[in-house]
């Protein structure tokens, strides 16, 4: 599978792009390298301006130049962006999608490209993506000391042994996924768990729906939140709402926001950055919760 997939200024078609599989490498430049390279026109390129690897699922980018600066774009992201200092060699381009600039203040065609990394590698279960028991178990076995293996009466032997949660030793056998039950606690935690079965999660969810379906408008208020959560939570109130979001605040571990900027923009941004709330999730403003957990959590988000 084409792994980057560079797009020249006024590309109109797929011939005119050109396409990488990994470990291939593209050079550019005023004078590329016929056939096998991007020319660019613009005077101000050097000859043999830089290159592009394909790196699995993302690419690396060297500077030739002596004195250009290289700028890398990310259009989605608000004008975050690198600079590949002159000479710089296999710098890595975290973006999927890229806007390149090679000449300084400027900004006509010729002058840059665009760069595609449509590429996307999983791990082998979905389960193993949201930490599931069974790809924690895998993970976490690496830990427990060879031939070790956790029975279901784990804590009775730590407790019979004074252990504090360690694996028992001198027991074989066993599948990988089942070791880790002789952990007492979870190696793996996630760093900002959330349940979705709380009522603090729609109200996430709401603070970034206009953000993860691409809309312009700012985020809601508490009032504009109540009434996008009232068909999904009939007894919803301002008072809740706000209760809520000063959970989430504290959850979170959110520190206090700019004085430009009010604590549910924070929210936003925050859950964002960490892919806390995904757009697939949005479903749950029209469903409704599932059924919530007997945990302290559910009821503590409940009110």
């Amino acid at each position: 599978m084409f792994s980057v997939i560079i797009v020249p200024d006024g590309c109109r078609g797929l011939e005119a792009q050109h396409r990488l599989e990994p470990g291939h490498t593209l050079r550019f430049g005023r004078t590329a390298p016929t056939g096998s390279g991007l020319a660019l026109s613009h005077p101000a390129v050097a000859c043999a301006a830089g290159e592009i690897t394909a790196t699995g699922a993302f690419w690396i980018l060297t500077n030739f130049s002596s004195d250009q600066t290289y700028l890398v774009e990310n259009p989605e992201g608000a004008g975050e962006h690198i600079r590949v200092a002159p000479g710089r060699a296999d710098a890595p381009v975290p973006f999927e999608f890229a806007r390149v600039r090679l000449c300084a203040g400027e900004s006509g065609a010729g002058c840059g490209f665009d760069v595609l990394a449509p590429r996307h590698d999983y791990l082998a279960s979905a389960d193993s993506l949201v930490g599931g028991s069974r790809s924690r178990g895998k993970r976490a076995a690496a830990l427990l000391p060879e031939g070790a293996q956790a029975g279901g009466t784990q804590g009775e032997r730590n407790r019979r042994e004074g252990g504090i949660g360690l694996p028992a030793e001198g027991v074989t056998g066993g599948a990988a996924e089942d070791r880790t039950q002789g952990w007492s606690f979870d190696p793996f935690p996630r760093p900002y768990p959330l349940d979705h079965t709380c009522h603090y999660f729609l109200v996430l969810a709401a603070l970034c729906e206009a953000s993860l379906r691409g809309d312009a408008a700012p985020v809601p208020d508490v009032v504009e939140l109540t009434e996008r959560l009232r068909p999904v939570w009939p007894d919803v109130s301002p008072a809740a709402v706000a209760w809520n979001i000063d959970y989430l605040r504290l959850k979170l571990r959110l520190r206090a926001p700019d004085a430009a900027e009010s604590v549910c923009e924070a929210l936003v941004r925050f859950a964002l950055r960490f892919d806390l709330v995904q757009e697939a999730q949005l479903a749950v403003l029209d469903s409704g919760l599932a059924h919530a957990g007997a945990g302290w959590e559910s009821r503590a988000g409940a009110y």
